[in-house]
């Protein structure tokens, strides 16, 4: 008992959190920040020297952006705060959607002067996806037109939250010296040339501003909070601690987001790491991990002593072997424990267990629940498996996937090195799953799909560079889609074969549709491919025949009518339906159901579907007319712009198909002075390219 007791107050020292943001708005660089003040790190690392722990790959460096998500550990105050730096830019989305899998918290960062940007907003929402409570931190203050309340009423418009600044800036832009603490009303000052910070009382020429930001936050916080509201009416202030257990309370519910700041000279650091410690979750703060045993529904708090479970979030391979990522919910393990792969349903050994610092790694002994490991030896297991005790099965659902979007045909320049090729394209499929290989049918050409230019060229990159390969690369297509515009009822469809032996008979009456919620099956731009529903009655057609009409229906969705494009979007309901004595079986139905669909399809009108991107522009005030001359060429539609000293920041809606090259257009337009980022923002119907049916 006392060993558990222990262990609960070990847990409440931890914290498994995440660091957020858009592309360069320093997630890296306060990451290396965090790894130097606490210890960790004897040097600060930095991006543009190719110095940082976190960003250790090779193109990484060479690109000076995140690529791959990297896990670090160090230790604040006596809490263990393990740290996941993720990338920014959108190709990389899928990486951090499986890191924000397993985090209990995250720290979102913005830049000071542009404040929230599209991929900002598209991580955030991801957070909002698996409840992950967060705190805001602004960055880069100490830049020319830098501002807090703009930025931070940027959070409060696109991000629709509360925020609650717990900070003043003392001194503006290049000036930036420090922060006023509202909580604790005192000044913390970084002197140019020191890392620590100087504590003292809050400078005579901010104080009444600090009182009134100070009364501003208790204002906020006793709105959302019972315990300060009472505290705020019955007394002159709100106490610290009282305010500082409530802006927890909000913090871990959601109602309200701290709102931090800092710049890229190591100021902010301490503070922000103090708040980490004061507002995010421990393992034992976030609702119990659950997942399911055949039909029912278990959960897996963290315990040690408890049955072991895991969630693999990621897969690497080094050159010391392949690496399993794990966060552990429940339970223990050590080397030589026996796992079970709960999804796959084979039993694995553990290697070695290694407490993970970027490409860094030191061996434990074991691994317990709340914390986050890499674990040497296991063959099989891969991205979102569940590992966990044998005698007590589980399995957790998996960091949800996102369709590619972009394919480029590759090949292996020497006919010589076509085995070792494959060999690599399966390694790479298996570290990350947002990249697709298959074969095309027609053609024969290898097929390598992912979720953006880069996103490939890194894949390419590191086949090259990883196996010393030549590679090949075609252009770049899209992925295209199919759906239904207008549908049909009442289609029916009757398989019957005879070839001498065991018949086979099924006849179903399908009606297909539109997805009348969401036109062209697309929710967050992701592809919600089919909605499945019988209404059979009488036991015309048995349970087990519906569910193998469904599966054959799912299997008619891989190749539309208008050009082979996956379908999506669609809602298919088997209305009634005839059964054989003896011919009627699951594989007959499903045969009915796949064909059955094929030729509704061909009945229904639909339209091709092309990905869109929203575009992010920032370009010199005299040069706005041919960029947007240039994005009307390539089918955009302008949705907003904004002036932002001397330049001019535009928005617009484009078809991904138009946006290959356009870096280096946008570039040669405005003089290399022009910049822009990009996200994907769902389907939309490619003109003329149908609304008649195909036959």
């Amino acid at each position: 008992m006392r060993a558990n007791l222990h262990h609960a107050e070990t847990l409440t020292g931890v914290r498994n959190l995440g660091i957020l943001a858009h592309v360069d708005a320093g997630k890296t660089t306060i990451t290396e920040r965090i790894l130097y003040v606490t210890g960790a790190t004897y040097k600060r690392g930095e991006v543009h020297a190719g110095t940082t722990v976190t960003d250790f790959d090779p193109q990484e460096r060479d690109r000076g952006i995140t690529i791959f998500a990297a896990a670090v550990s160090c230790v604040w105050d006596g809490h263990r705060i393990n740290l996941i730096d993720t990338p920014g830019h959108v190709d990389f989305s899928d990486e951090v959607e499986r890191s924000l899998r397993v985090l209990d918290g995250a720290v979102a960062v913005f830049d000071g002067v542009a404040g929230v940007e599209p991929q900002s907003e598209s991580v955030w929402r991801q957070a909002d996806r698996y409840g992950v409570p967060r705190i805001a931190f602004v960055n880069k203050l100490d830049r020319a037109g830098a501002d807090l309340d703009t930025a931070v009423a940027s959070i409060r418009a696109r991000l629709r939250v509360t925020p609650l600044v717990v900070q003043l800036p003392i001194g503006r832009e290049g000036g930036f010296t420090g922060v006023v603490d509202l909580v604790r009303m005192r000044a913390l000052v970084w002197a140019d040339g020191r890392d620590a910070f100087a504590e003292g009382p809050v400078p005579g020429s901010l104080r009444e501003e600090a009182l009134r930001r100070r009364r501003s936050l208790e204002e906020a916080v006793a709105e959302l909070h019972p315990g300060a509201l009472e505290e705020y009416y019955a007394e002159p202030e709100i106490s610290a601690p009282t305010l500082a257990g409530a802006l927890r309370d909000l913090t871990l519910s959601g109602e309200g987001v701290v709102v931090l700041c800092g710049a890229y000279r190591n100021r902010g650091i301490e503070p922000l790491l103090d708040a980490v410690a004061a507002y995010l979750p421990s393992p034992l703060d976030v609702p119990a991990m659950t997942g399911t045993r055949g039909e029912t529904t278990r959960e897996r708090p963290a315990d040690p002593a408890g049955p072991f479970a895991g969630l693999v979030f990621k897969v690497s391979s080094t050159a010391t072997g392949r690496l399993t990522y794990l966060r552990v919910y429940s339970g223990t393990i050590r080397r030589g424990d026996v796992v079970l792969d709960a999804g796959a349903r084979r039993t694995e050994r553990i290697g070695r267990i290694l407490r993970v610092q970027a490409d860094r790694h030191t061996e434990v002994d074991l691994a317990s629940a709340g914390d986050i490991v890499a674990v040497a030896g296991l063959k099989e297991a891969r991205t979102g498996a569940t590992l966990c005790d044998p005698a007590a099965p589980l399995v957790f659902e998996p960091p949800a996937g996102t369709d590619p979007v972009v394919s480029v045909a590759v090949e292996a320049v020497r006919r010589t090195d076509g085995e070792r090729f494959s060999a690599a394209l399966a390694r790479l499929a298996e570290e990350d799953p947002s990249l697709v290989v298959r074969t095309d049918a027609e053609t024969g050409q290898t097929v390598l799909s992912g979720m953006g230019e880069l996103h490939l060229e890194v894949a390419v990159e590191k086949i090259r560079r990883g196996y010393g390969l030549d590679v090949g690369v075609g252009r770049p297509q899209v992925a295209y889609r199919e759906t239904v515009v207008r549908g049909v009822s009442g289609l029916t469809y009757r398989h019957v074969k005879q070839d001498g032996g065991a018949g086979q008979f099924a006849h179903v009456v399908l009606d297909v549709q539109p997805l009348e919620s969401d036109p062209g099956g697309v929710r967050d731009g992701r592809p919600g491919a089919m909605v499945f529903t019988s209404v059979v009655t009488g036991g015309r057609v048995p349970q087990e025949y519906a569910r193998a009409v469904e599966a054959g229906c799912r299997d008619a969705l891989a190749d539309g009518p208008l050009g082979g494009h996956p379908v999506t979007g669609v809602r298919v309901t088997l209305t009634d339906g005839l059964t054989h004595p003896k011919d009627s079986s699951e594989m007959a139905f499903r045969t009915a159901g796949r064909l059955g669909l094929r030729e509704a399809l061909r009945a229904c009108a639909m339209v091709v579907l092309e990905p869109l991107a929203e575009v992010t522009g920032t370009v010199p005030d005299d040069m706005v007319g041919g960029v947007l001359g240039d994005l009307a060429a390539r089918r955009g539609r302008v949705s907003g712009s904004a002036a932002r000293a001397g330049t001019m920041v535009i928005t617009a809606t484009v078809p991904l198909a138009e946006l290959f090259g356009y870096a280096t257009r946008l570039r040669s337009r405005t003089q290399g002075r022009g910049t822009f980022t990009s996200r994907a923002v769902g389907y939309a119907p490619v003109p003329g390219t149908g609304g008649t049916p195909s036959r």
